[in-house]
């Protein structure tokens, strides 16, 4: 039916062996690296029989911790894959001034600089944002689970294949070389006929989806699981950082979902939506993917919000000061999120009146925040404040956000972003507040309620190690970029010729070092955690005094959080439920239905994965042949009626009781 060519095309698409990059000898230490690496932890894996466990236990669970905690994983993961980018990018800014050429190319520079952006933010910032509120929010407002718990374990499964489209793209092919949202018409089938911004499109079509369904179940689950009593005005901050984190998700990504199809539908079909000629507009892809974009930094930056407001409130040992208020910024910020898009873009052309209106808004959304850092800092006051590692990446953030902001306030001036725009002036901003808001957040975080997820704490000396490193690394890394962006240096130039700027160029690297120290001694911290457990373990089982729901549970939690629905009086909760502590039942304890484990939603991601690669490399096929697996998985889950069971009385008897008990104890 077919010559050899025309079968080999049909077979293969645009696959062939000159797309692994063997003439880069990076990609091929690192393959290497990777490959060892991996045969090392299957073999690790199959040696002690762990499969079989990973599978029943998290894989497959739908258990809302589990599913936080592996959304956790894969963001660290991550965050050292796009960590080891800005190490590379950083080290050939140094080198390369004055005439040297530095170790990397044009050609492999500019994949790197655009994966680094994709995977900080896509499969870093909000794997960990979303991970966060996965564990937290239902333990926080009373519920066993999150409303729809297959639906988290599919929304995991599918950000994870849209992480291993990210990372395939480095061994086979390449990435795009446009930049973290790809603008027309460089990210058009003229500019860039290769697979890069094909891998670009279906890892975040993939992810987005992931993301958008676990936006859906969070906002169900806080609006309708709230224990009995809790009112919207009695929840935690976090929550209320988390509902309108999650209220963000589901009104911008639509958005980027249909801005990247009809970018795919040029690129695929022949369309002129975004290009130059024949009707279409580049400028109207970057409004588009502004309306996302400028919403998702404060996606990310919410839920960071919410944490530090937990952290203040603990270690001061004090109610949060102006709860309204903080609900009421917090409200705020959400609205006028959706007003300061094009503040992005001011160089465009808009006219006076446009840039006007946009800079008034960008300075206006700047009050709320300003707001909750005066509710943190009279929380602090006249507070027996306890300097532990959460504590202080707070202060840290504290300090480093006001830096960002300022700055931020600063380009928000329509003039001044004229010569400031596409500047190392904006790097450093951008990195001051995601850094120093998001990252410092999800550590804090992290340590924060790692006690509450594993039943012992992370060790405290690391911990102090690594923020210190953090920090200190940090500045040095992102203030040199403010002088050399006043300079006029713009971003995304891999060689410089003024020898001059190598001074800059070389702290900023010396300051890579140190956060790569800073992330070598939270690995090492977790490490001796693990190895010290026992010695980090709280003999009341109550390893902070956390003042909300989730503390009045065991550390770890039982599978079904609370066998009781607690009943809410006040706005602290636990702090309530200590004085209530012998108006807990102790009896008439039935067997509690619970969700079951089911291993579709790895089944999709992996047949998601199958049908993106076809779609990537013309296999049309494979395209095919995985959407149609995708559609007969998805009715056949339907069929599965068989998708709870129940947890014996008399477990949940012994796990309360002990419980119980230990609540008397600590009102004793």
């Amino acid at each position: 039916m077919f010559s050899d060519p025309d079968l080999l095309k049909f077979i293969f698409g645009r696959l062939t062996l000159g797309a692994i990059p063997l003439h880069e000898p990076i990609v091929v230490v690192t393959g290497i690296v990777v490959a060892l690496g991996g045969l090392t932890l299957v073999g690790a894996l199959t040696y002690f029989k762990l499969w079989g466990y990973l599978w029943r236990e998290w894989f497959t669970s739908v258990d809302h911790k589990k599913v936080g905690i592996m959304y956790i994983i894969l963001a660290l993961v991550m965050l050292m894959r796009g960590f080891a980018d800005a190490i590379m990018m950083r080290l050939q800014q140094a080198i390369s001034s004055g005439g040297s050429e530095g170790f990397l190319n044009a050609h492999h520079y500019d994949q790197i600089f655009t994966a680094h952006g994709v995977i900080m933010i896509f499969f870093v910032a909000m794997p960990l944002v979303t991970g966060m509120m996965n564990f937290v929010v239902p333990l926080q407002i009373g519920a066993r689970d999150v409303s729809f718990p297959f639906l988290n374990n599919f929304s995991f499964w599918m950000t994870a294949a849209g992480v291993i489209l990210m990372n395939m793209s480095l061994f086979i092919g390449e990435f795009a070389r446009t930049g973290w949202l790809a603008y027309p018409p460089l990210s058009g089938g003229d500019y860039s006929p290769g697979v890069g911004v094909d891998y670009y499109i279906w890892s975040l079509q993939v992810a987005g989806v992931g993301t958008l369904l676990s936006g859906i179940n969070l906002i169900v689950t806080i609006v309708k699981m709230r224990a009995p009593g809790m009112t919207m005005m009695k929840m935690p901050i976090f929550c209320w950082t988390s509902l309108c984190t999650n209220i963000l998700i589901v009104a911008a990504f639509p958005i980027l979902t249909a801005t990247l199809t009809l970018l795919s539908l040029d690129r695929y079909v022949g369309t002129h939506f975004f290009t130059n000629d024949l009707g279409g507009n580049p400028m109207m892809y970057i409004n588009l993917i502004w309306i996302w974009g400028h919403p998702e930094v404060y996606i990310l930056i919410l839920p960071a919000f919410g944490i530090f407001s937990e952290i203040v409130a603990t270690f001061c040992r004090k109610r949060l000061f102006g709860y309204n208020s903080m609900v009421y910024a917090t409200v705020v910020i959400t609205i006028l999120s959706y007003l300061v898009w094009l503040h992005h873009f001011f160089t465009m052309g808009s006219g006076a009146s446009v840039n006007s209106f946009f800079g008034i808004t960008t300075m206006i959304i700047s009050i709320p925040t300003g707001a909750k850092i005066f509710n943190w800092l009279f929380t602090m006051y006249k507070g027996r404040i306890k300097f532990d590692v959460p504590m202080l990446w707070t202060m840290g953030f504290m300090v480093t956000f006001i830096f960002g902001g300022m700055t931020g306030v600063l380009l928000a001036v329509p003039p001044a972003d004229f010569v400031l725009h596409n500047s190392l002036f904006l790097i450093a901003h951008f990195h001051h507040v995601i850094i120093g808001g998001v990252v410092f957040g999800m550590f804090a975080g992290m340590t924060y309620w790692f006690p509450k997820a594993f039943g012992f704490k992370l060790d405290p000396f690391w911990g102090k190690m690594s923020f210190w490193f953090w920090i200190v690394g940090f500045h040095f890394a992102f203030i040199p970029l403010y002088f050399l962006g006043l300079m006029g240096v713009t971003r995304r130039l891999s060689q410089f010729e003024d020898t001059s700027m190598q001074i800059y160029f070389i702290t900023a690297a010396f300051g890579a070092f140190l956060i790569f120290l800073g992330i070598l001694s939270f690995i090492i911290q977790v490490a001796v955690s693990i190895l010290r457990r026992d010695q980090l373990r709280d003999t009341t089982g109550d390893p902070w005094d956390g003042r909300t729901l989730e503390w009045s549970t065991s550390s770890p939690p039982p599978a079904y959080n609370f066998a009781f629905s607690p009943n809410i009086h006040e706005l602290d909760s636990w702090n309530d439920m200590k004085k209530r502590a012998y108006e807990r039942p102790v009896k008439g304890f039935r067997p509690i239905h619970m969700p079951k484990n089911t291993g579709t939603g790895v089944i999709l991601s992996a047949l998601s994965v199958v049908m993106c690669f076809g779609l990537i490399w013309y296999m049309w096929w494979m395209a095919a042949l995985g959407a149609a697996a995708i559609l007969i998985v998805s009715i056949a889950h339907t069929f599965n009626y068989d998708q709870d069971f129940y947890i014996p009385e008399e477990e949940v008897v012994r796990t309360e009781d002990k419980r119980t008990a230990l609540l008397a104890k600590q009102v004793a």
